[in-house]
C-alpha cells in the first residue's frame, strides 16, 4: 500500500500538482497590445449546398480604429470563427481611412447612398455625444469622433450600413483636403 501511494505522489509531483483533479494553467502566446481598437460587429454562419453535403463557413465583420481619426472595416471569411475574425482584422488594417476631426466631430454634413444603404452624418455640438445606430456607432467611435448625429435611412443590413459609413467618412476626408488646398492656394496668391 505504501509503495502504491508513493508512486502516485511521484506522478503528481511531475505535473507540479498534488491533486489529479487540477489542471495545469494554459500557456497562451503573449500578443503585444495593439495600437488599434479592434471590434467584431457581426458574425454570420454561412452554409453552401454541395454534392457531398453542406459546406459550413463563417464571415466576421470587424472594425479597427485608433480613436485618433483612422478607421478601417474588414469582412473576413473562413471555415472557422477565429480565422474569420483574424482575416477581418487584417483586412481592416489594410484599408484604413483618415478622418478629419474638428473639435471631436466631422467638419460638415454628408448624405450618402451606397447600394441599398442611405446614411446621413451631421456634426454635433460639443457634449452631445455619439447619436448613431449600432452599425454606424461602431465605425464612428473607432474613428475617435466624440460628437456626431447620424441616421440610417435605407436598409437595416449591418454590412451595407458600415461600408456606406466608411465611404461617407472617406468623402468627408477628400472634401476637407480639397478645401484645405483651396485655402492654401488663395493664401499663396495674396
Amino acid at each position: 500500500m505504501d509503495n502504491k501511494n508513493q508512486n502516485q505522489n511521484n506522478t503528481n509531483n511531475r505535473s507540479g500538482y498534488q491533486n489529479n483533479n487540477q489542471r495545469r494553467p494554459r500557456q497562451f502566446a503573449e500578443r503585444p497590445p495593439s495600437e488599434f481598437d479592434e471590434q467584431v460587429v457581426q458574425i454570420n454562419r454561412v452554409s453552401k449546398k454541395t454534392t457531398g453535403g453542406n459546406k459550413v463557413g463563417f464571415s466576421a465583420l470587424t472594425v479597427v480604429g485608433d480613436k485618433k481619426g483612422k478607421v478601417g472595416v474588414g469582412l473576413g471569411k473562413a471555415p472557422d470563427v477565429s480565422n474569420a475574425i483574424r482575416k477581418g482584422i487584417s483586412l481592416a488594417k489594410k484599408h484604413m481611412v483618415t478622418v478629419p476631426l474638428v473639435d471631436g466631430t466631422i467638419p460638415f454634413r454628408i448624405d450618402i447612398k451606397l447600394g441599398a444603404a442611405r446614411i446621413m452624418l451631421k456634426p454635433a455640438p460639443r457634449g452631445s455625444g455619439v447619436i448613431a445606430g449600432g452599425a454606424v456607432r461602431s465605425v464612428v467611435s473607432a474613428a475617435g469622433i466624440e460628437n456626431i448625429s447620424s441616421k440610417m435611412l435605407g436598409t437595416t443590413n449591418k454590412i451595407s450600413n458600415i461600408y456606406a459609413t466608411l465611404e461617407a467618412l472617406k468623402r468627408v476626408s477628400e472634401q476637407a483636403d480639397k478645401t484645405r488646398d483651396r485655402k492654401l492656394s488663395i493664401k499663396a496668391a495674396k
